[in-house]
């Protein structure tokens, strides 16, 4: 005679079973993600790039060398005697070339503003693999290149989206003329939570704490957030500038993530031109 198991036992069994399968799939799937995390934050990395590698006529490639032994593809225009240097930072799908074609346009132009922008490592033209390390490491070559070619010119960092947590991370770390902030995240960790809640957050290799690093920044700081921006959420922003120190612009424009991009030129242009020391021979 054939016995069975009570029914009792055998609920146990399955209910037992069913939470192994779970956790073998959470398991796989937090695996994966922490193995691919640096091709979903770095994506230009791989090639998925935006935008086109035509560079405007009024600037030069240049390559510039990392303290890591890195060497960057850079997009160069002197300043006017005197005046100041915007060194941009693009977002992660993006290039040089972009930040390059506005800040040689007016307002910028016009007040003898020049320009640095760097394609990250492991990007189109550079060399390496990118992290966090390795990205601010790439930030500070920027500023040390300019230090380099004019020595004694303020230095106004600018960043997109991924270039905001580059830009804060130099701020904090070198000295500058101010910070303009365009579409930032607080930290890479809030926007983990963000698109993947169910995964630990100790398991992000790049934190990006732009929140902690922000706090200790000088200069005048202008933040630009898209009402609409899909990508990287309004509150985002506005966490940001409240991590910030007093005195920040925070400035909510219509747009989404892109389209908000030089929407504020004209005022930050002036904010940080009035932080210049005097001396400046634009025109």
């Amino acid at each position: 005679m054939r016995h069975f198991p009570k029914p009792g036992r055998w609920l146990r069994r399955l209910a037992l079973g069913a939470v192994l399968a779970a956790l073998l799939v959470y398991a796989t799937v937090a695996g994966v993600l922490w193995s691919v995390q640096r091709d979903l934050i770095y994506p230009g990395s791989r090639g998925l790039v935006k935008g086109s590698r035509e560079r405007p006529a009024e600037v030069a490639e240049i390559r510039l060398g990392t303290a890591d032994g890195e060497t960057l593809r850079a997009l160069w225009r002197p300043p006017a005697p005197g005046c100041g240097v915007v060194v941009s930072f693009h977002g992660n799908a993006s290039q040089p070339e972009r930040p390059a074609a506005r800040f040689v346009r007016d307002p910028w132009q016009r007040h003898g503003w020049g320009l640095l922008a760097v394609a990250y490592r492991g990007y189109p033209g550079s060399t390496g693999r990118p992290s966090e390390a390795g990205l601010i490491a790439d930030g500070l070559a920027a500023v040390a290149e300019v230090e380099r070619r004019v020595p004694g010119a303020p230095v106004l960092l600018h960043g997109h989206s991924l270039g905001t947590a580059v830009a804060v991370a130099v701020a904090a770390e070198r000295p500058h003329l101010g910070l303009y902030l365009e579409a930032p995240f607080a930290s890479m960790t809030a926007m983990a939570r963000l698109r993947f809640p169910a995964i630990p957050a100790f398991l992000l290799r790049d934190p990006w704490r732009s929140d902690l690093r922000i706090a200790g920044v000088a200069g005048p700081i202008v933040i630009v957030h898209g009402g609409a921006d899909p990508v990287v959420p309004l509150s985002q922003g506005e966490r940001l500038a409240r991590a910030a120190p007093n005195g920040t612009r925070f400035i909510v424009v219509e747009g989404d993530h892109v389209s908000l991009l030089g929407r504020e030129d004209g005022p930050a242009e002036a904010l940080f031109r009035a932080a210049m020391p005097p001396g400046c021979k634009a025109g």
